[in-house]
């Protein structure tokens, strides 16, 4: 197994993790539900977590994807920007999420506000990661490029 099998199997989970939390936490604020808030702040943490193997395995994927025909360096590049600031927003996420369950924890009333930017910062992330995934994709996949069969697709 290599660094991008490794990153094939690792890379969806923040993509689904981050819709999940997003729907937990959204629930959870929307119904001014405290159990389910907190479990979709703990969610949105355990989502930032679970990104960093896939962020960690991009660069080995990258360089073992590079060697292979009919794939394009400007397509891993895409991928790689695309990824690095969905995986940062989601971190962002995580934190404001860590920081949220300290104000629930200590009943602050700032702890709906916190909870709320973390909503939006994951369903930013989410939008940003599924984008990632969907230009990862590309780089194998040669059937979603747009201009697929022709000179240009690469």
């Amino acid at each position: 197994m290599n660094q991008a099998h490794l990153h094939l199997i690792v890379n969806h989970v923040p993509i689904v993790g981050s819709l999940f939390a997003a729907v937990l936490l959204g629930a959870g604020v929307l119904r001014h539900n405290l159990d389910l808030t907190k479990a979709g702040l703990i969610a949105v943490l355990a989502a930032g977590l679970l990104c960093l193997p896939a962020q960690l395995t991009g660069e080995g994927a990258a360089a073992i994807a590079q060697n292979l025909p009919r794939v394009s360096r400007a397509l891993i590049h895409n991928h790689e920007e695309a990824a690095e600031l969905g995986f940062w927003v989601l971190e962002a996420a995580a934190s404001l999420a860590l920081f949220g369950l300290l104000l629930l924890k200590n009943a602050s009333p700032k702890a709906r506000l916190v909870a709320l930017l973390a909503l939006a910062a994951t369903v930013l992330s989410f939008g940003l990661l599924a984008r990632a995934g969907n230009l990862g994709g590309q780089i194998r996949h040669t059937e979603i490029r747009e201009g697929f069969g022709t000179a240009d697709e690469l």
